[in-house]
């Protein structure tokens, strides 16, 4: 097996705050405790099979620019990927993530047939299976590859023609027996063209009763084969349809509860489709933990002047520090973790832009966790929200709450008491400087 990246002949390893070097983690000391665990337990990383090794590099104005011998299309379709499976382990193990996640046809293209398309999955998951034993490597997520195929065009589930829903069925549960057998922790569901473009062609509400029956067929063939990790839905809010049936967090919680499915489903949370959806990161992940549905996260980042998903590196500490505060208040991942569902700038061509890309968000993600760790040690944030609710632990607020009083229970009182409260300041500039002091203060 030839190395693929050259350039970069040893793992990378931490060599703290004060080193120079650009291939070193600055942040991201994996054995670090930090709330009573290790860095590395704590933020989970993962690293995408997709944008690292499937993608060359085109763009919808130019051709692919970057180095990557397996996706010429006069190769052996096998051969290139095992070819590519050994680039992406070599790379694993030089970055040192623990976990990546893979769509079925990143591992193992498709064949002329259905068939075909099984057993070349079959094939590269023997191998996954050996790589894996190899390296300690671990499966964050599996996914099907059901939006990029001309039959897709129309949606996997929400298509028109119940041929379509069987293929993508059939294709789902087949990815799931891989992800599965590689003991993945969680399998995902990518919804990326179930939505419309146009209602004049649209049935919505059967589109969503036939999307609610696939995602019960998921489940229980889930409970079937006893997988025990989470199965997830991916928020996306348009791009490429106009209208994602699962725009939202607060979109997919009301899905799911409308199905029966609010107790079997989570949500991977991406931090662009965040954005696109006219949220912040840290309310996206509020909004899941709140409802019981949080899974995982897909960790990049948008690009405020373009209004579509760039999938870029994170690199905002301010950022990711805020969501990462909402993670740990949650009690942190379960099953999930940070995957890094990035892709490289089209003119950041040298294979071993690669790893600077994932050290730079590395670090960023290790310290943002640093400083969401530092608001809940210090307390003062918590204490901050503890007493802008504090008058809901009175008699009052306690009746209330418990439905023991109604609206001319509360006229009368407001009337014979005279109830006039002022308002209270909520503080709000004072609490983005205690933010950023805390991100200039922690190392």
């Amino acid at each position: 097996m030839a190395e693929f990246f050259t350039t970069v002949p040893k793992p990378i390893t931490y060599e703290g705050p004060e080193s120079d070097n650009p291939l070193a983690f600055r942040w991201y000391d994996k054995d670090r405790v930090v709330l009573g665990k290790t860095m590395e337990e704590q933020l989970r990383f993962g690293i995408c099979y997709w944008h690292s090794f499937a993608w060359n590099g085109a763009d919808i104005f130019g051709a692919g620019t970057f180095d990557r011998p397996w996706l010429d299309p006069a190769a052996d379709p096998m051969g290139a990927a095992h070819q590519k499976m050994d680039a992406a382990f070599e790379f694993f193990q030089k970055i040192g993530a623990p976990f990546f996640s893979f769509h079925d046809r990143d591992i193992a293209p498709e064949g002329d047939t259905f068939a075909e398309s099984c057993a070349r999955l079959d094939t590269m998951v023997d191998y996954a299976e050996q790589k894996m034993a190899e390296t300690d490597m671990k499966l964050l997520w599996g996914t099907a590859q059901a939006f990029f195929q001309a039959r897709f065009a129309a949606g996997a589930a929400t298509n028109p023609n119940p041929n379509v829903f069987a293929h993508a069925a059939a294709q789902v549960k087949h990815c799931l027996d891989a992800t599965h057998r590689l003991g993945g922790a969680n399998y995902v569901l990518w919804g990326g063209r179930e939505g419309y473009e146009t209602l004049l062609n649209t049935d919505m509400a059967r589109e969503l009763d036939q999307l609610g029956r696939f995602l019960n067929m998921v489940v229980q063939y889930k409970h079937d084969i006893g997988f025990e990790g989470a199965i997830l839905i991916e928020p996306k809010p348009q791009e490429p349809t106009k209208h994602q049936y699962d725009y939202d967090s607060a979109t997919v919680y009301g899905f799911l509860q409308n199905y029966g499915l609010e107790n079997d489903i989570k949500v991977n949370i991406e931090v662009n489709h965040a954005t696109l959806a006219g949220h912040d990161f840290d309310h996206e992940i509020k909004q899941a933990v709140t409802n019981g549905i949080f899974g995982s996260v897909d960790a990049n980042r948008g690009d405020d002047r373009l209004g579509w998903d760039t999938d870029q590196f994170p690199n905002s500490v301010e950022q990711m520090s805020l969501g990462v505060y909402q993670i740990l208040l949650g009690g942190g991942f379960d099953t999930g973790g940070f995957m890094f569902d990035t892709k490289l700038r089209r003119q950041s061509l040298a294979r071993d832009d690669l790893f600077y890309a994932h050290v730079g968000a590395m670090d960023t993600m290790a310290r943002s966790l640093l400083v969401a760790a530092a608001l809940i040690e210090d307390g003062e944030l918590a204490s901050i929200v503890s007493d802008r609710y504090a008058g809901w632990a009175t008699d009052q607020g306690q009746r209330i709450l418990a439905g023991e009083v109604g609206l001319a229970d509360l006229h009368a009182d407001v009337l014979a008491n005279n109830i006039d409260p002022a308002p209270v300041s909520g503080r709000q500039e004072m609490i983005e400087n205690l933010v950023n002091r805390t991100i200039e203060r922690v190392i």
